[in-house]
C-alpha cells in the first residue's frame, strides 16, 4: 500500500521555508521517493546467472525495455478509448506522447551496441532457451500495432494470466483498426471490409483505404496521420536496431528461443504496420 502523505502547494512552500531552502533530510521510515518508485524492489530484480560483468547491462537493458512495452500498451489502449469517443485531439496527443516513449525505448539499444560475440558468449549459454521472442508484453505491442498471429501466443499457455490477456488482445481491434473505425464514423469512405473483419486475422491493405488517407491529409485530421506515421517509423527503427544488435553480438547463429536468429528478424521486418499511410503518399 502506498504510504506517501500527499502535500499541497502551500505545504511545500511552508516546508521549504522551515528548511531555509535545504532539502528535508529526516524521515520516519523509507524516503517517500523510495516508497513511490519502489527502488528496493526494482534493484532486487537484477539477478544475474553468471559472473560475466557484461550480463548486468544486458539484463538491466532488457528489463527497461519490458517497462517501456507496458507503458506503450497503456498509452495505445488509452488512444483507442479516445478514438472510440471521437476525441481526435486527445488521441493525437496520446499517440505523439507514445512516439517519445518509443524514442527512449529505441535509445536503450545503445546500452547493448558494444556487445561483442566474445562478451555475449560469456553468459549466453547460461540463459538457456530464454529469448526476447517470449516477451508477452512485446507481443501485446505487436498486436496493438496490427501484427496478429495466433501462433505467437502459444508459448504463454502455461502462464494463465499472460495467456488470457494475449488471447483477448488477439481478438480485439488494433490501434489501426480503431483509427479506421473512427475515420468511418466521421464521414470518410472506409470500406466495410476494413472495419467489419476478423480482428485476429492479419490486416490486408486496401486501395480504398489508401485513398482515404490521401483525403485525410487534405483535412484537419492530417496531424493524426502524421502522428501514426511517426509511430510506424519508430517501430521500424526498433526492428532495425534489434537486428543490428543481434548481428553484432552473435552474427547468423541460431536464436536462443529456437528461431533462426537473424534470418527470423529479417523476415519479421517485412511485416509493415499502417501500410496505407505509406502508399497513400504516392497519391498526394
Amino acid at each position: 500500500m502506498n504510504s506517501i502523505k500527499q502535500r499541497t502547494e502551500r505545504e511545500r512552500a511552508e516546508r521549504a521555508a522551515e528548511n531555509e531552502g535545504l532539502p528535508t533530510l529526516g524521515f520516519d521510515s523509507a524516503t517517500p521517493y523510495d516508497d513511490y518508485v519502489g527502488t528496493a524492489v526494482l534493484h532486487r530484480l537484477q539477478r544475474t546467472v553468471t559472473d560475466a560483468p557484461e550480463e548486468l547491462a544486458f539484463l538491466v537493458t532488457t528489463q527497461v525495455m519490458e517497462l517501456y512495452f507496458g507503458l506503450l500498451r497503456s498509452e495505445w489502449r488509452l488512444a483507442q478509448r479516445q478514438l472510440d469517443d471521437d476525441d481526435a485531439a486527445a488521441a493525437i496527443t496520446t499517440v505523439k506522447r507514445s512516439v517519445r516513449h518509443f524514442e527512449a525505448l529505441n535509445a536503450a539499444w545503445s546500452s547493448l551496441s558494444w556487445l561483442t560475440p566474445a562478451q555475449f558468449n560469456q553468459f549466453r549459454d547460461a540463459l538457456g532457451e530464454a529469448s526476447g521472442f517470449q516477451s508477452a508484453y512485446y507481443r501485446h505491442v505487436e498486436f496493438l500495432l496490427g501484427i496478429k498471429s495466433e501462433a505467437m501466443i502459444r508459448p504463454h499457455r502455461r502462464n494463465p494470466e499472460a495467456y488470457a490477456e494475449l488471447v483477448d488482445a488477439l481478438a480485439r481491434p488494433s490501434l489501426y483498426d480503431s483509427v479506421l473505425a473512427f475515420l468511418a464514423r466521421n464521414g470518410f469512405a472506409v470500406p466495410r471490409q476494413a472495419t467489419e473483419r476478423d480482428h485476429a486475422a492479419e490486416y490486408q491493405p486496401s486501395q480504398q483505404v489508401e485513398a482515404v488517407w490521401a483525403e485525410v491529409y487534405a483535412s484537419p485530421l492530417a496531424p493524426l496521420a502524421e502522428a501514426l506515421t511517426d509511430l510506424a517509423e519508430q517501430f521500424s527503427d526498433w526492428r532495425y536496431r534489434h537486428l543490428m544488435a543481434v548481428r553484432r553480438s552473435m552474427g547468423a547463429k541460431p536464436g536462443s528461443g529456437g528461431s533462426s536468429g537473424m534470418t527470423w528478424l529479417e523476415r519479421s521486418m517485412r511485416r509493415e504496420i499502417f501500410p496505407e499511410l505509406w502508399t497513400a503518399r504516392t497519391l498526394m
